[in-house]
């Protein structure tokens, strides 16, 4: 039976009848969908983790990190050593030096004086020495006439001690007068005393030659003393310029003309910023098994995005809190255990465009690949078992 629809004219015309929903067992449960979806989801999370996992043990365990590192360089303080008042000033603030380059000069009028001096000094003392060894050749020649008239003296008393010998028999027995036996005796006295006389210059003359040659031997350590104090009187002069020992930049100038500056006065800084190195402070538990020559990953805070390479270069012979100006005293009664920092040197390899960006004192994050200690970790450990009986024998 057919049924017909009257529509009136001009009307749009009637839209079809809907179709009859599907069944309901044809249609997806929204229940299963959503468990497929979770289970799917924790299958890739187990997968994800055990990746991670995997890569951890083989990997990540063995790379060591922390941020506590700070770029440093081995600064040197310029001072003066000597006083005086500041002439010149040759370098300005942030400056790039060489080593022998001119910092500044002290006002050198009194030291240009006091070597002078020292030079005057020197040929007064070579004077004194001339005329002392002058006097020792005139006493070298005294002494030879003294020892001169010594001899002469000694054969006249031989020659009138003979004679009385001789021509005393004869006033005995009346052949001579006892007048002239009286006045050959007189001779010979006179004689004697002569040579007694002229012993006597000539232990003088020995003795004057001694004397001249301590002279000779004092007047010899002055101009000795003089000459040093020349020499030291130069050194001061050469001091007044103060010069670079080592390259680097002019940082935390102080010194300005006209200031009155004592040796040690700190006077500016050199800093050599082509040499920077890292020093990070790695947690004792971080450090077992990093050696020397070890990788290291750097990321310094100035240059984002960049990673910098380098090499672990040595260790500190002790932590940080050895070195403190006040140590820690762990012998009293209450005790809370710190963990300890190393510091530890990091050499960076790096180009010269990458270095001349790197200033002392920027922070670093400092990450240690420690795989190539794999193996020493496990010999450390048997050596330790193999010395662990003997250790139990003792107790």
């Amino acid at each position: 039976m057919s049924t017909t629809t009257d529509t009136l004219p001009g009307a749009p015309p009637l839209a079809p009848p809907l179709a009859p929903p599907p069944p309901a067992a044809s249609r997806p449960r929204p229940a299963s969908r959503r468990r497929l979806a979770l289970l799917a989801g924790a299958g890739l999370a187990v997968l994800a983790g055990a990746a991670w996992l995997g890569h951890w043990w083989l990997v990540g365990r063995y790379f060591e990190s922390t941020d506590d590192a700070y770029l440093q360089a081995d600064a040197m303080t310029v001072a003066p050593k000597i006083s005086g008042y500041v002439a010149e000033v040759y370098v300005a603030d942030n400056q790039t030096v060489k080593v022998g380059d001119p910092l500044l000069r002290l006002d050198d009028g009194t030291y240009r004086a006091t070597l002078d001096q020292a030079k005057a000094t020197i040929a007064a003392r070579e004077a004194d020495l001339a005329r002392a060894q002058a006097a020792l050749r005139q006493q070298q020649a005294s002494l030879e006439q003294a020892q001169a008239q010594q001899r002469v003296a000694r054969l006249n008393a031989q020659h009138a001690e003979d004679e009385v010998r001789r021509y005393r028999p004869l006033a005995a027995s009346g052949a001579e007068t006892s007048e002239r036996l009286a006045n050959l005796v007189n001779t010979r006295d006179q004689a004697q005393a002569t040579l007694a006389a002229n012993t006597a210059a000539v232990a003088a003359a020995q003795a004057q030659l001694a004397v001249t040659a301590a002279e000779i031997d004092q007047a010899r350590a002055q101009a000795d003393a003089a000459r040093a104090s020349a020499r030291q009187a130069a050194l001061d002069l050469q001091d007044t310029v103060v010069r670079a020992s080592q390259p680097g930049r002019i940082g935390d100038r102080s010194v300005r003309v006209g200031q009155y500056v004592q040796p040690g006065t700190r006077a500016m800084t050199v800093v050599p910023v082509q040499n920077v190195y890292l020093v990070a402070n790695f947690k004792e538990t971080q450090i077992g098994r990093m050696r020397v020559n070890q990788p290291v990953t750097l990321h310094v805070d100035a240059l984002p995005g960049t990673d910098l390479h380098g090499v672990v270069d040595s260790f500190a012979p002790g932590t940080g809190s050895q070195f403190a100006l006040l140590p820690p005293e762990n012998a009293t009664g209450n005790f809370t255990k710190i963990v300890q920092r190393v510091p530890v040197r990091i050499r960076i390899d790096t180009g010269p465009a990458t270095r001349s960006l790197l200033l002392p004192g920027l922070s670093v994050t400092a990450e240690v690949d420690t795989r190539g200690a794999r193996d020493d970790e496990q010999k450390v450990r048997e050596e330790n078992r193999a010395t662990a009986p003997a250790a139990s024998n003792h107790g």
